[in-house]
């Protein structure tokens, strides 16, 4: 299925097109729309803007505008025109047409974004997925002149013939992607039951695309995850463990940046992706604290989240990138009963991570064991694993060989240890 997917090199030449519609009521940012092309390896070589009360039906633009453009494309030579707007297959046919050269729209062009930046093989299925579905609608732009009925040799059955065999493809292998995406939402399910078995607990960072998310896991977990400024760097989900004082182990899950109007058939194809979002038991916002339009995209995660069921997990706000800041000191910012509501900080520098995992430790729901036991010396191995947990606070011998400890950690981290050293808790002597 390579033919469907060849992707342009980079460093194409490619004419913007920017459209405000009276008929919108959250426009497109063209800004974005620059970064998005730039993150898919394009060259922006000239920016044609204009406005329209409404899209035309045939070409979205109208003729004084597609002449404008059509000229454009001559005198730079461009090979690439791309919409800042979703455009119907017919109205980028009838665009192809006039301009000689490709058409991309919005959602083709952040599917180029999500297939260059996939990792995993869930990642890359899950693209080609959104590819397929997005090509299906399409499919007839080669064999427009064979896709009707008229007489003639070779102008009736063997287009037909062919169309239908192109279609039966996509369709047979969109079944396919379907079922093995199938099959790794069960095996991630199954990764989730047994974590949840365990309590341990997990922390999803969401945010809008480029808001620093991944330099943030990475400074958290001492992890590797692949970091750039540019649009949708990270494409697949990574999961770290970390210790956290007083709650113990939790873990860390990084996923896919939010973007304005991100195309359905992409939420609903990298659902399986989301679902670390979905089944967390804290969602990390992180917001650029920097950018110009923040509170709009604090708006449009919310919207995201919604549309994937988890606007009703608890959230935390992280304000990132602090050092672009005026006068930035980290902090946390309360509510009106003393609960983080929101932490200052800067991942770059590290400046204020560690009230960040304070904040942390007190959204979690977290019991917390302080005892003091007496240990028998054939508990060793108890005993050394509570040292390695940090949970041993002191220690004194006893007659015999005993050990009296003091210990404190979280709930679920000592019942896992004990669990590991074939323990029970009716086992221990306790004072």
């Amino acid at each position: 299925m390579a033919l469907f997917f060849e992707r342009p090199e980079s460093g194409e030449k490619a004419v913007l097109v920017h459209i405000k519609l009276n008929s919108e009521s959250e426009p497109e940012d063209p800004r974005e729309f620059e970064e998005l092309v730039l993150s898919a390896g394009g060259d922006p070589v000239e920016f044609i803007t204009g406005s329209r009360k409404s899209p035309s039906a045939k070409t979205f633009i109208g003729i004084g505008k597609l002449d404008e453009i059509n000229a454009t494309v001559k005198s730079v030579d461009a090979e690439l025109v791309i919409f800042n707007h979703n455009l119907s297959p017919s109205q980028e046919r009838n665009l192809e047409a006039v301009l000689q050269c490709r058409v991309l729209d919005r959602t083709g062009l952040i599917l180029d974004i999500f297939a260059q930046r996939a990792r995993t093989h869930e990642g890359k299925l899950q693209v080609e997925l959104a590819q397929l579905q997005h090509l299906s609608s399409r499919l007839v732009r080669g064999w427009t002149h064979l896709d009707r009925e008229k007489g003639g040799i070779g102008m009736r059955g063997p287009g037909e013939t062919q169309l239908e065999s192109d279609r039966r493809m996509v369709r047979d292998r969109i079944k396919l992607i379907k079922q093995r995406l199938e099959k790794v939402r069960k095996q991630r399910d199954q990764g989730r039951r047994g974590r949840q078995r365990s309590e341990i607990p997990t922390i999803s960072l969401v945010g809008y695309t480029n808001a620093g998310k991944s330099t943030l896991f990475n400074k958290l977990t001492n992890a590797d995850v692949f970091v750039a400024d540019q649009l949708f760097a990270t494409l697949d989900p990574t999961m770290r463990r970390l210790d956290i004082a007083d709650i113990g182990t939790v873990i860390f899950a990084d996923t896919v940046g939010f973007i304005s109007h991100l195309p359905h058939r992409l939420v609903d194809a990298f659902r399986a992706t989301l679902e670390e979002a979905v089944s967390a038991d804290l969602l990390l916002h992180v917001i650029d604290a920097a950018a110009e339009d923040r509170a709009t995209n604090i708006v449009r995660v919310d919207e995201v989240l919604k549309e994937i069921e988890a606007d009703k997990i608890p959230s935390l706000m992280v304000y990132n990138k602090g050092d672009l800041l005026d006068d930035f000191s980290s902090r946390i910012d309360r509510d009106a009963d003393g609960m983080p509501i929101a932490v200052w900080v800067s991942a770059l520098t590290g400046d204020g991570l560690d009230l960040l995992l304070q904040a942390i430790a007190e959204r979690l729901p977290c019991k917390i064991v302080h005892e003091h036991l007496q240990l028998q010396p054939s508990q060793g191995a108890f005993r050394a694993a509570l040292y390695r947990h940090k949970a041993v606070l002191n220690e004194s011998a006893g007659e015999l060989g005993i050990i009296n400890l003091e210990i404190q950690l979280a709930e679920n981290d000592f019942f896992r240890i004990l669990k590991a050293a074939g323990l029970k808790k009716h086992d221990l002597v306790t004072l």
